[in-house]
């Protein structure tokens, strides 16, 4: 059973559902907003959502329903949002390592997992900042919005009915690890080609190689050769 709960304004869709956890017992349930104020990213990062253009977006899934690690929920989250994005827009959407999804080398959702106890059930936390309509990204040169990126018109809460069902669906039959490693490497951004990173401060050139099921990314780098990273110790400039 899923429920799904809308709110006119809330600071973070991802603090508000816990308020939700505690008196439902559905294995998914939703809560979203047009407008919130204070959106969190991963490790810290802060999500700045214009009001009425965007959507901010958490899906509680009870943790006891999935067959596979932390690691490969994660990754197997943004395979399904990209999948959704992709077929809504028949354009091209890949995945920068470990969840943002990318449309026309522009970030168009931020997604924050996090695993949470509560009401005696484990739950993992999908939060996600999807950029519908918003047209101006002063301060953020590389995001975009699907109407900024294809010229497309989405209506809001159609958008959000349509994600979340598709959503629910996929995450009730999770497939194995092998086969999520296979379509997140697949949809990998900037796999097989020649990139910019930022390391100890200092810039050099290299290849990303892959994913590993560790949650790590493999690159190939021009001055220190084959090596593995996890999030925040090596930076893509794009």
């Amino acid at each position: 059973m899923s429920q799904l709960f809308y709110l006119k304004e809330c600071s973070s869709t991802n603090d508000e559902i816990e308020k939700f956890l505690l008196y439902g017992n559905s294995d998914f349930i939703t809560v979203y907003t047009f407008n919130q104020t204070k959106g969190r990213g991963q490790y810290g990062n802060t999500w700045s959502s214009t009001a009425e253009k965007n959507l901010a977006y958490t899906l509680a899934v009870k943790a006891e329903n999935s067959t596979v690690s932390d690691f490969m929920f994660n990754y197997y989250t943004a395979i399904v949002i990209r999948d959704f994005l992709a077929n809504l827009t028949e354009n091209t959407v890949k995945i920068k390592w470990p969840n943002d999804i990318i449309l026309k080398n522009k970030k168009i959702v931020g997604i924050l997992i996090e695993k949470k106890k509560i009401n005696q059930n484990n739950y993992f936390i999908i939060g996600a900042g999807f950029n519908i309509l918003q047209e101006k990204f002063d301060q953020i040169s590389n995001a975009g919005s699907l109407l900024s990126l294809t010229g497309k018109l989405f209506d809001l809460e159609e958008f959000t009915l349509n994600l979340n069902k598709f959503l629910v669906e996929k995450l009730k039959n999770i497939p194995s690890k092998k086969e999520i490693m296979n379509q997140f490497n697949a949809s990998l951004f900037r796999k097989d080609e020649v990139s910019v990173f930022e390391l100890d401060k200092k810039r050099q050139n290299g290849i990303i190689k892959n994913a590993d099921e560790n949650g790590e990314i493999v690159i190939d780098l021009e001055n220190d050769g084959l090596q593995s990273f996890y999030h925040k110790e090596i930076k893509l400039l794009y």
